[in-house]
């Protein structure tokens, strides 16, 4: 596993997050591809994900397979 550099990277709220403070998330475009991040703990975990990688989770985000 590799470490990325996320130290300077422009964070963005999905304009899907709702603004009253619940399911936050924010993206950063990196080298390796996205980023992502709750915004509620924005010094917490993170997780970097290649471009393919990425769109393969948005798509299967979109198809509803993480629904419960």
């Amino acid at each position: 596993m590799s470490t990325v550099d996320l130290s300077s990277a422009d964070w963005r709220k999905s304009s899907r997050s709702d603004s009253e403070g619940g399911a936050c998330v924010e993206v950063a475009g990196v080298a390796v591809g996205v980023a992502v991040r709750d915004s509620k703990d924005p010094e917490g975990p993170k997780l970097a994900f290649g471009g393919g990688a990425f769109g393969a989770l948005m798509s299967d985000i979109r198809a509803g397979r993480y629904d419960k």
